[in-house]
């Protein structure tokens, strides 16, 4: 039987609006509320698989969920209440046009930059003599542009965002001070928990007040990329591989770039997007296992005839 949540179609009162992302179904009431259902759907190369990751939706939410509480006293954030594992409800935003990154390391976008010869990253220089997975000297922000469904995110300058009147040079001055923060508190409790945050992104928005929040989701394994801390100085030391939490998620990558690389291009313009069973399953457990190490996860399992709160080493 499988439990994975792949599409809603809910009519609720005063609905005005619906938004059907790659992961997300979000539901605007009353042009004042938003329902976020985070559906177990799972994306390559902005396409989405044809079966979802059981639960899934339910470890994000959930990391969200108590991210946001941990977090309230740094900065105000869009979210009301989850009355459900798999939804949240918070107030309608206004969301800026970009998202906020941060990183902490020289790894993934960056490395990849940095190895091609470009020592510059969004206006801001990165050290010579760097190895992949070297801590950097102090956290940098590299922003990028809030893409349309379908559409890659684009990096870009804090010069360019404030020139081009993306966001105002007073709101982004508060952005960039909210995200220090926030990664200072989001490495701090990865630390606790024997990981390591290396890079994260955060989306804000304005409310009806104008006041500024911290919206959609924090610290999950979807935005964000977590190292297992012990064994890290040996590993970098001997200019090994780095141990990464989640790293059975590259399956799914590595699948995809295949087919890609074989010209199987009309494998995801037509729809063919097969993947083995096993690696379905394999995905479930990594999910579980991420959200049993960030937050201590539970999550609800229905038989068709009973619901069932479980942890990850039930």
């Amino acid at each position: 039987m499988n439990n994975s949540l792949v599409e809603t179609n809910f009519n609720f009162p005063n609905q005005s609006k619906i938004y059907k992302g790659k992961v997300r179904d979000v539901y605007t009431l009353n042009n004042d509320l938003l329902v976020m259902v985070a559906s177990d759907r799972i994306s390559a190369f902005d396409v989405v698989m044809p079966k979802g990751i059981p639960y899934k939706g339910q470890i994000l939410n959930q990391i969200t969920t108590q991210m946001m509480s941990l977090t309230s006293d740094i900065v105000p954030n869009w979210l009301i209440s989850s009355p459900d594992p798999n939804v949240l409800i918070g107030h309608l935003c206004e969301p800026f046009k970009v998202e906020m990154v941060i990183r902490g390391y020289l790894s993934g976008h960056a490395a990849r930059e940095y190895k091609k010869g470009n020592r510059l990253l969004c206006g801001v220089k990165m050290s010579e003599g760097m190895i992949e997975n070297d801590k950097f000297p102090e956290p940098i922000i590299t922003p990028a542009t809030k893409a349309e469904f379908g559409n890659h995110d684009e990096d870009i300058s804090k010069e360019e965002i404030i020139s081009r009147n993306i966001v105002s040079m007073e709101d982004y001055e508060a952005l960039e001070s909210y995200t220090k923060e926030l990664f200072k508190k989001g490495s701090e409790i990865a630390r606790e928990r024997g990981l390591i945050l290396v890079d994260t992104k955060y989306e804000f928005g304005k409310t009806k007040e104008g006041k500024i929040v911290l919206i959609d989701e924090i610290h999950t394994p979807d935005s964000s990329r977590y190292f297992y801390f012990n064994g890290y100085s040996e590993r970098q030391k001997n200019k090994e591989p780095q141990k990464f939490l989640g790293e059975d998620k590259e399956w799914l990558i590595t699948y995809c770039n295949k087919k890609l690389k074989d010209n199987h291009y009309d494998y995801f313009i037509f729809g063919h997007r097969h993947w083995p069973i096993e690696h379905q399953l394999q995905n479930e457990s990594t999910y579980i296992n991420l959200g049993d190490w960030i937050q201590h996860c539970t999550y609800a399992v229905f038989d068709g005839e009973k619901l069932e709160l479980k942890k990850f080493e039930d």
